[in-house]
């Protein structure tokens, strides 16, 4: 049996009311929704995602349908990057704290508890724990852009260290394109020269090395990493695979396009560690919601390996983000890879072993198509909604129930999927309850209350005549990334969505009202293009065909011809610059044209 999904997940995002600041020079209240740094397991027959700042946890048991579920209040819900290990007959749960130390705590029972807490021994920032084949438990922690991502011996019992941390990774910037920051990897970290400069320069606004002599050794590194723009190494997640441990890590900022996972191989738990050659291994720059990393691969019950990571909006607030899943696994090679090619594209999940591989059954039909709606606001165009842009919406010019947002595909099609993506703009409201430290240099208020979406979604032939394909008026759900599913498919031309309720009464807003099925025609053209490597890290594709029959592309590349395991997909232009590469490696790239009647490959060309 098949169950459909979509990314980014459907579930209930819960509001942030977010403050950052020191003492009284506090900032204004932002308000986003966020979940993050997604920590996958399998227990008991279920799968579960414990992810940052969700009160609880997702619960699944087929991967496309997830319930929010609340658990106990010992938990530490206000504290970052949870993780999750099963280890014997427990689950154990830790998440993050600077300057405190942290405690563990272990269930038999995720959902109903209790959770017994077992004290800790050291404060740490993105924990992971990992059991070995012998039983053997180690820990892995890192957060920051000038220490590295430690690694320990724990007893299981005590969850004490039995051995001394030992360092494994450090940001490796100069030889590793994808750590660099920006989008696209536009900003690169200070010289080493140009840091000293800065940080003299801010000792002197502070009053000079008097003022910060008894400041902690540790903080002062931590103001010497916010002056730095260097990258952020963090994120810890281990798996064993053919007797080799594979260290994940994400870098370089959770608010870039760019956010990814990387790996390191070795063949012992506490390293040394070594670059494995296929990197970043889980990366999502383009699309309509980009960011893939913070986040765990796991095995199914199947044999299928998944991995669940961070993707970004990071309009509202830097932390305004959500979860995204994809295939994953290890090839003859023992190389770790995970398919992002369609990696918000609807996505079957069936009994069996997956084909990490397979294209989408589906394909994009709402692009750039043709908008109406009721009322907008300016600069926020109902066309907004077909732009496969995360980041622009439709926003009604009223907050009144009934404002819609129709969509003409340009002939009547056959329409499989529908994702419904409701942003959030200028919300004004008080905070309704008590503001939390959570150790981001911020407070912050996670809402408790539950609140609504509702909406009615028609469709038409002829734009006369319409018929209901989903009503949602009734439901006491709040889902901002709503999957339609019509396996069978529906012939529609026109698409009505109408919303009726939204949290905080705010107006509708819309970042895409995106349609998948099948049209009629025949696939683009095999593209033809040009790729020039500009310097060890950095690669530009451009597209040399007329192709006007291309919806867009996905630009593909990797180390190997038959291994081109990272993609980026393109919209409404022909050119662009890649920065991911890494130093020493060689490449091979492919280009794919896409319309809305399929795929179409191009030659592979070496770098």
């Amino acid at each position: 049996m098949k169950h459909y999904y979509c990314n980014p997940l459907n579930v209930d995002y819960l509001y942030q009311f977010n403050q950052q600041g020191m003492g009284q020079q506090m900032g204004p209240v932002q308000i986003s929704r966020e979940a993050a740094d997604p920590s996958m397991i399998y227990f008991k027959g279920k799968y579960y995602i414990f992810a940052s700042m969700t009160l609880g946890v997702w619960v699944s048991e087929d991967l496309a349908h997830w319930e929010n579920k609340r658990l106990p209040d010992n938990l530490p819900f206000y504290d970052y990057a949870p993780d999750v290990r099963v280890i014997g007959d427990y689950v154990y749960f830790c998440a993050s704290k600077r300057e405190e130390i942290c405690n563990f705590y272990r269930t038999k029972n995720i959902e109903e508890g209790p959770y017994e807490e077992i004290k800790g021994s050291f404060d740490f920032w993105d924990p992971h724990q990992f059991v070995d084949d012998d039983g053997r438990v180690y820990f892995y922690w890192g957060c920051a852009n000038m220490t590295p991502i430690w690694g320990v011996e724990m007893d299981p019992e005590t969850m004490h260290p039995k051995t001394e941390r030992v360092e494994l990774i450090y940001g490796n910037w100069n030889e590793v394109g994808y750590e660099r920051n920006g989008e696209d990897h536009c900003d690169p970290p200070l010289s080493d020269e140009a840091l000293e400069v800065a940080y003299e320069k801010f000792l002197e606004a502070q009053g000079g090395q008097e003022m910060v002599a008894n400041i902690p050794e540790n903080l002062k590194i931590m103001m010497k990493g916010f002056l730095s723009n260097r990258p952020y190494i963090e994120g810890a997640w281990m798996n064993k695979h053919d007797g080799k441990y594979y260290l994940q890590y994400a870098c370089p900022a959770t608010q870039y396009n760019i956010y990814a996972d990387g790996v390191y191989v070795s063949d012992k738990p506490l390293g040394p560690y070594q670059l494995a050659k296929n990197n970043p291994f889980s990366y999502k720059p383009g699309g309509f919601i980009p960011g893939a990393g913070h986040g765990s691969t796991m095995e199914d019950g199947t044999g299928s390996l998944w991995h669940t990571s961070t993707m970004s909006i990071s309009l509202n607030h830097n932390y305004e983000r959500r979860v995204g899943l994809w295939s994953a696994g290890f090839d003859a090679d023992g190389e770790l890879f995970c398919n992002q090619r369609y990696g918000d594209w609807p996505m079957a999940v069936e009994d069996f072993r997956e084909d990490p591989w397979r294209n989408p059954e589906w394909m994009l039909l709402s692009y750039g198509k043709e908008m109406t709606a009721s009322s907008f606001e300016e600069g926020k165009e109902p066309e907004k909604a077909a732009e496969e842009n995360v980041q622009t919406w439709w926003r009604a010019a009223t907050a009144q129930s009934g404002e819609w947002l129709q969509m003409d595909l340009g002939k009547v099609m056959d329409v499989h999927a529908v994702q419904i993506n409701f942003a959030d703009d200028k919300i004004e409201i008080e905070c309704p309850g008590k503001m939390h430290g959570c150790g981001t240099g911020s407070i912050r208020y996670i809402e408790e209350r539950s609140l609504v979406t509702r909406w009615m979604l028609e469709g038409s032939v002829d734009g006369e005549n319409y018929f209901m394909i989903e009503d949602k008026s009734d439901v006491e759900t709040n889902l901002p990334h709503d999957l339609i599913v019509r396996e069978d498919g529906t012939q529609v031309r026109y698409l009505k969505l109408t919303v009726l309720a939204v949290p905080y009464d705010q107006p509708a807003a819309i970042s895409g009202l995106r349609v998948f099925g099948i049209s009629d025609g025949e696939k683009p053209v095999a593209p033809t293009f040009t790729v020039e490597r500009l310097d060890d890290l950095d690669m530009k594709v451009a597209i040399t065909s007329d192709d006007a029959d291309a919806v867009g592309y996905n630009i593909l590349w990797g180390h190997a011809e038959d291994k081109l395991y990272h993609s980026y997909m393109i919209f409404g232009k022909k050119e662009q610059k890649i920065g991911a590469l890494v130093k020493g490696i060689d490449y091979f790239v492919r280009v794919d044209a896409f319309n809305e009647n399929g795929i179409t490959e191009g030659e592979v060309v070496a770098l």
